[in-house]
């Protein structure tokens, strides 16, 4: 491994994906929402620029190749099961967080299986739209779950409202956020059947013609 900025930055980003359940260790709530949200969008701009600066230093390298995707994974999972746990395990939030986890582990168990292959599955262009969008909802369902323990002074639960237009702003960014995540789900799901339909010359037996 080269110790160039774009690694140490993706290095930093998979340190970081941890630490965000860590934070409802060290601060009580809801301080401790607003540093997994800082934390988060820390680590979410990074991933644009590790892979920004590797591009124009011509610094890519095999280490940010393998530890970029694996990075970006580490952050969104970790993050939907902290919110999925404090959320009260609202069925809105755990069908699309499972949709996500889901793929996730399938196109990681494909890449696994397709060894040398997996270069087959290349990163496209919606890919990168359903982690924009994984990222972006995650962080407004933090700044959601942080503004509804402020304001209430108990735990919230992620969509127990109905109202989008509401004069609380948690609520309005918890619905936010649910919108989001559905479409990051949606993306999801696209992404995973596009990788699949790809592999899938690669798992037939060879004596199935």
């Amino acid at each position: 491994m080269r110790w160039t900025l774009p690694n140490i930055l993706t290095l930093l980003r998979l340190i970081a994906a941890p630490l965000v359940p860590l934070m409802f260790f060290c601060f009580s709530r809801p301080e401790a929402d607003f540093a997994a949200l800082a934390l988060f969008l820390i680590a979410a701009v990074t991933d644009w620029f590790d892979g920004h600066l590797a591009r124009k230093w011509g610094q890519e390298s095999r280490f940010g190749a393998a530890m970029d995707p694996i990075a970006d994974k580490a952050m969104v999972v970790i993050a939907l099961v902290v919110i999925t746990g404090y959320s009260g395990m609202n069925p809105w939030l755990i069908l699309p967080a499972t949709v996500i986890l889901f793929r996730e582990v399938f196109v990681s168990g494909l890449r696994e299986f397709l060894g040398a292959n997996a270069s087959k599955l290349k990163v496209t262009r919606i890919a990168k739209w359903k982690t924009t969008f994984q990222m972006v909802a995650i962080a407004v369902l933090f700044l959601g779950t942080g503004l509804n323990y402020y304001e209430t002074g108990h735990p919230p639960l992620v969509g127990e409202t109905s109202l989008p237009w509401s004069d609380s702003w948690s609520d309005l960014a918890t619905q936010a956020g649910l919108a989001l995540i559905w479409i990051a789900a949606a993306l999801t799901a696209i992404t995973g059947w596009d990788y699949f339909v790809k592999a899938k010359p690669y798992l037939r037996d060879r004596d199935a013609g």
